[in-house]
């Protein structure tokens, strides 16, 4: 799942309403009195539905390479778009026809539909022995559990507060990627004269906005935005308010595309960002795929750009916007989990394919493969004899350093993250920008939102 945050907003405000009017029916939970039957390990039919893999063509795949050692487990793929996700899987999970494995994503997701999940901590366990927690990334099994409950195995990761550049764009103009605000904005002016774009993202979407946001607190204050997710320090505070001021500051001396609180970023930053109308874009790590020959080609071609050449493009470590000497270090959590139902009635079998993707080496290497998702299991990565860059002289080396060093990252993107202060996110980004609010006025909205919350919760 590359971009679950385009409705992320209004799908987690949708969540944390219908979670709400579950409890005070008594039934949140409830789904697991009702259990199905295990069945047998290495054979029958089992369905999973899923809203990633967005490519059917990509499940397929797993399918395929997951038959060649279970050829009597028949895997029946159903892609359920994100938009329509929680309306489907609510009512198929509570009935007795509902998937054998379902998708699953840190935080609301985790919160709505884990009480229909087996808790998968002994299918961990039995794949990778007593340490199987040391053996996978620890940010992705975080994001996945719940009152000590694994509600779903994670199958990859991904990670933001990067951004990623078009190469040779940099070289003809013999610049270098910018490593403070001044050189951001020096950089941005010499692409601008020259009739390029410079740097580009959809400030029109939460996920995009808070992407960069904790970024730049990092830049602020390392670590700073993790405290205040947990509650250990206060969103009103003056890091997050020169977070704030930095980041309308970015729309003000031109580094911000202009439009940018009107555009999405799929597909439209996506695209013109692929086609070369800009230099520099706001992605994560799930963009490495777009290193290379066959998903630049294929990616050009979706952006309606025939005969386009692709050319390379490097991840970049996020500028010290502060000019504080700190290093933006990465974020994330797991891209997604798959959870066995606990009213399937092939649970052993459904256990079976869950295991091979998320914790076997022949099932996380298919997956690093496809460079949109990172492998979970510690030692698999991306088999770059067998992928080709568009330009391995130039790329080789920066792309498996940004993909060793994400391997590392240990604060969370989402999961920490509850709808209300999402929402908010998005609402003071966009107001301070928009001049409605100061810096100072709108951080004041994230700690009452996350008071908000609080109370809710007590």
């Amino acid at each position: 799942m590359r971009f679950p945050f385009q409705s992320k907003t209004a799908l987690r405000s949708l969540a944390a309403l219908a979670v709400a009017s579950l409890a005070g029916l008594g039934i949140v939970g409830c789904s697991g009195s009702n259990q199905g039957s295990a069945g047998s390990a290495t054979s029958g039919t089992i369905n999973w539905w899923g809203w990633t893999p967005t490519n059917t063509n990509e499940a397929n795949d797993f399918i395929a390479a997951f038959n060649k050692e279970y050829p009597d487990i028949k895997v029946n793929y159903k892609l359920v778009g994100i938009s329509d996700y929680q309306a489907t899987m609510r009512p198929a999970l509570a009935s007795d026809n509902g998937p054998d494995v379902f998708d699953l994503s840190p935080g609301a997701y985790v919160q709505q539909f884990g009480s229909y999940a087996e808790d998968l901590s002994s299918a961990a366990q039995g794949a990778l022995g007593s340490d199987w927690k040391s053996k996978i990334s620890s940010i992705a099994v975080d994001g996945l559990s719940s009152n000590n409950k694994l509600t779903a195995m994670p199958v990859g990761s991904t990670y933001a507060g990067s951004l990623w550049y078009n190469a040779d764009l940099f070289k003809k103009y013999n610049l270098q990627p910018p490593k403070t605000l001044d050189e951001w904005k020096k950089v941005c002016q010499t692409f601008a004269s020259n009739g390029v774009g410079c740097f580009a993202q959809g400030a029109a979407q939460e996920g995009f906005d808070q992407d960069t946001l904790q970024a730049i607190s990092n830049s602020v204050e390392p670590g700073y935005w993790t405290k205040a997710s947990k509650g250990d320090a206060k969103w009103d505070s003056p890091q997050i308010a020169q977070t704030l001021t930095i980041w309308k500051d970015l729309f003000g001396s031109g580094i911000m595309q202009k439009g940018a609180l009107g555009a999405q970023q799929y597909p439209d930053i996506n695209n013109a960002f692929l086609t070369g109308k800009y230099a520099m874009v706001m992605m994560g790590s799930w963009y490495t795929q777009y290193a290379t020959q066959n998903a630049m080609t294929q990616a050009l071609g979706s952006a309606g750009v025939a005969g386009a050449k692709p050319f390379p493009i490097l991840p970049m470590q996020f500028p010290d916007v502060a000019g504080k000497g700190n290093t933006s270090e990465m974020f994330g959590d797991a891209d997604y989990g798959l959870a066995v139902a606990s009213k399937s009635k092939n649970r052993a079998a459904a256990e079976t394919f869950v295991k091979w993707m998320a914790a076997n080496p022949k099932g996380q290497q298919v997956v690093a493969d496809r460079l949109d998702t990172t492998s979970v299991l510690k030692g698999v990565s991306p088999d770059f004899t067998t992928i080709k860059f568009v330009d391995p002289a130039q790329q080789s080396g920066p792309v498996n350093d940004y993909l060793k060093n994400a391997s590392s990252v240990n604060e969370h993107r989402f999961a920490l993250l509850n709808s209300d202060i999402e929402n908010a996110f998005l609402a003071a980004a966009q107001s301070v920008v928009g001049g409605s609010a100061t810096p100072q006025a709108a951080a004041a909205t994230l700690q009452q939102a996350a008071d908000a919350a609080k109370a809710q919760n007590k």
